[in-house]
């Protein structure tokens, strides 16, 4: 989601595996009650005890185990009480498998009509959009019940990796928001998902694209730092950017007021991450602005540009283009340029860009071991003219 200038270098050692163009890993159909499956590479399908229907329900425990703060949203429940409902009315138990917790066989094809015909009944392009994402989480959700660890977003019993990555405290004086498209939620090889497993929830806070309850959250934010303390990590040629310096070099020390430990909300710094692919990110752009508009009743929003080039994840997971970085890169290249400004060079920031480096080779280590547990190919072809120094 990020463009750069020129590249950044990871101190730590890197796999040297390179990947195809099909990055996501397909998993197999799977129940949203079943909670046993083979260590296999491959899993056979499992379906729900009809017994179990009034269980599929999704609790607030387990909502926000999935890295959430908000209540579960309305239209999530709502879509959840429909596919309830349709398994009962057509004696067709839920079945999920392949990426993102895909619905599949024949109850697939009978919602697939249902959501269809209630998508075009709606006239009104936001509850289009309402319904679109709270329909895409409630699959994802279901699908991956017992199936992924709620924390990183891996198969539970095969390649969680929480072990691995080390926890650290994020400097009060910054608040990540992760502006994450219904696409991209509980995806494997989604690097936004680091950012609150190394520093918490309430220092990287999920906002989903669509859901009225985590919208509103980060406006509310916004609302109380103020129009001066947000800023967006997007490069778009139709969008007026600043340089890390510019924005927070000299001068800029004079409204903060935080110690390493003590948060001053008010001051507190606001970065939006947009995460999604590309071709999802100029309108979750554009309905980011609508969302600052609301605040402060005017649609321009401070844009940053980074120094960071390509990140580990491009051996994984293909880019546009070489310049173009992930979501956890980012952070990491902008926590890694405040460091060195006189401004902020005290607060430990560099550390902290480790441990989120750290997180973000752990994640391409278990993505890689995945992939040839399976037998799958991990050479990537050259898409790219441009080369990396």
């Amino acid at each position: 989601m990020f463009s750069a200038t020129r590249a950044f270098t990871f101190k730590f050692p890197l796999p040297s595996f390179a990947f195809s163009a099909k990055t996501l890993m397909e998993s197999p159909p799977r129940n949203p009650k079943a909670n046993v499956f083979n260590s296999s590479s491959r899993s056979p399908s499992r379906k729900a005890d009809a017994r179990d229907t009034d269980d599929v329900s999704i609790t607030l425990q387990e909502w926000q185990g999935w890295g959430t703060i908000s209540l579960v949203p309305a239209k999530v429940l709502e879509v959840v009480e429909d596919l309830k409902l349709l398994e009962r009315t057509n004696d067709a138990q839920m079945t999920f498998g392949g990426n993102g917790g895909k619905l599949q066989g024949e109850f697939k094809i009978q919602e697939d009509k249902k959501h269809r015909a209630t998508y075009e009944a709606l006239g009104d392009s936001e509850k289009k959009i309402q319904f679109f994402a709270a329909r895409q989480i409630a699959c994802r959700v279901l699908g991956s019940r017992d199936y992924l660890c709620q924390k990183c977003w891996l198969p539970l019993e095969e390649d969680c990796m929480c072990s691995r990555v080390k926890h650290s405290s994020l400097w009060p004086g910054i608040r990540f928001w992760l502006y994450m498209h219904p696409k991209d939620f509980l995806r494997q090889n989604n690097t936004g998902k680091l950012l609150w497993q190394v520093f918490g929830v309430q220092s990287a806070t999920l906002c989903l694209f669509g859901i009225p309850e985590h919208e509103e959250i980060m406006r509310n934010a916004f609302k109380f730092s103020g129009k001066d303390n947000v800023w967006c990590l997007y490069a778009n040629k139709n969008a007026v950017t600043k340089s890390v310096h510019d924005a927070f070099g000299q001068g800029f020390s004079d409204g903060i007021e935080h110690s390493s430990t003590v948060k001053n909300e008010d001051k507190t710094l606001n970065f939006v991450l947009i995460d999604g692919t590309w071709s999802n990110s100029a309108a979750m752009f554009r309905r980011l602005k609508e969302q600052t508009k609301s605040v402060w009743g005017e649609e321009d929003l401070p844009c940053i540009s980074l120094a960071t080039g390509a990140s580990t994840m491009h051996k994984l997971r293909p880019q546009p283009s070489w310049d173009r970085t992930c979501t956890a890169a980012a952070a990491i290249g902008l926590l890694s340029e405040l460091q060195c400004l006189p401004e902020f060079c005290s607060y430990g920031l560099d550390k902290q860009a480790e441990a989120l480096e750290d997180a973000l080779v752990v994640l391409l280590e278990a993505l890689t071991t995945r992939r040839l547990r399976m037998g799958r190919s991990i050479t990537r072809k050259v898409r790219h003219a441009s080369n990396v120094c």
